[in-house]
């Protein structure tokens, strides 16, 4: 048993020795669509067939001696780069491309047998467009076609998510996810927010913090620009004790890769008012009464007019005051910075009604999780 043994490690020793004694030169790997030159996916693959450990890697230093490299700049078909590893002295050559096509990068890779005068080896692999780690990709292609498992969570996370589907250039996503910010109120409203509560008002300060989820979805979209529908729920004022709720539909037009985006709609809101006057040191409602509208018709007064001391009345916002819907006019304006699937979308807005406003900036987060075609069958 042990003598067996020892023939099979002796064997594997060989086999192994055989397969390193076996030469392989890199041809100019061809670049397309990428900042990264041919000369520098060259080196890379050269590098990382190095560390596959089943071949002589021959370097650049060694192809220089016994050739001219411009001679074989545009050496891509199969019988030039059987005549380059013929003069070469190698036993296999590999050549390849590496494309970058809009959101992916496309490594592909060919072995010739040069006594063979076939082909050996080939395969193409399709990533995300994630140039930085062209490296690890140019390893996974190297791994795969020599039978070597890769790390399957590098892979994962590399690989091309094949989950766009457009038809005619029009699609439709899905690109929702939390919202959260700060805004300052101004006029009525930041008068209200820091009113005395004895006086009807929140007596808060007038910053307040907003948090929230959007929800979006894209009627046009085509390479430069889109065109969506968001629904935005909103609570404003919670850091300080108080629950402020809103809804705000939009429209949005969202422009190039870099992701600008302006949008603009109605929000929706319930608040409550009464109608009252300022008196000289402004303060809201008379002196020790409470007035609501029921209780000035009742009392001979004109809620809309001016009473026997010359006060003007007016509806405003006042927690004592009765529930009404409410409406605002939104417009926003900012950019979605990007990181593989991950959005990052930064806005500035200001929430307009009558009398005032919140002017604010507001940060999310969300994932691209579905993109469907427009035309269904």
């Amino acid at each position: 048993m042990k003598t067996l043994k020892l023939i099979a490690v002796c064997l594997m020793i060989v086999l192994s020795t055989a397969a390193q004694s076996q030469t392989i030169a890199v041809a100019p790997i061809k670049a397309f669509g990428l900042f990264s030159s041919s000369n520098t996916c060259t080196k890379l693959t050269q590098l990382e067939l190095v560390k596959l450990n089943k071949y002589a890697v021959m370097d650049k230093f060694d192809m220089n001696e016994l050739t001219k490299p411009s001679d074989y700049d545009s050496c891509f078909g199969k019988t030039c780069l059987i005549e380059y590893g013929k003069t070469l002295g190698a036993d296999f050559i590999l050549s390849g491309n590496v494309d970058g096509l809009g959101d992916k990068i496309v490594v592909s890779f060919k072995v010739i047998d040069i006594t063979a005068q076939s082909v050996s080896k080939s395969l193409s692999i399709e990533f995300d467009n994630m140039e930085e780690e062209l490296q690890r990709m140019i390893g996974i292609v190297l791994q795969e076609m020599h039978g070597i498992i890769p790390d399957p969570e590098l892979k994962k996370q590399l690989i091309f998510k094949n989950e766009v589907i457009i038809s005619n250039n029009i699609g439709r996503i899905n690109n929702s996810g939390p919202r959260m910010g700060l805004a300052y109120t101004t006029g009525a409203v930041n008068e209200f927010l820091t009113r005395p509560e004895i006086e009807g008002g929140l007596d808060i300060a007038p910053l307040v913090s907003n948090i929230g989820y959007q929800f979006e979805g894209q009627y046009v979209g085509t390479e430069n620009f889109s065109a969506l529908i968001e629904c935005l729920i909103m609570f404003s004022g919670l850091e300080q004790g108080k629950f402020i709720p809103s809804i705000s539909v939009m429209n949005g037009y969202r422009f190039g890769n870099s992701g600008w985006e302006f949008a603009f709609g109605p929000s929706f809101s319930l608040s409550t008012v009464s109608t009252g006057f300022f008196d000289s040191k402004e303060i809201y409602g008379p002196k020790d009464k409470y007035w609501r509208s029921s209780d000035l018709v009742s009392a001979g007064f004109d809620p809309n007019g001016i009473d026997e001391n010359g006060y003007s009345w007016k509806k405003t916002l006042d927690t004592r005051g009765d529930l009404e819907f409410s409406t605002r006019w939104v417009m926003a304006f900012g950019r979605t910075f990007r990181s593989g699937a991950l959005n990052i979308p930064v806005n500035i807005f200001y929430s307009s009604q009558k009398g005032g406003g919140m002017a604010g900036v507001s940060v999310g987060f969300n994932i691209v999780r579905s993109k469907k075609s427009v035309k269904t069958n």
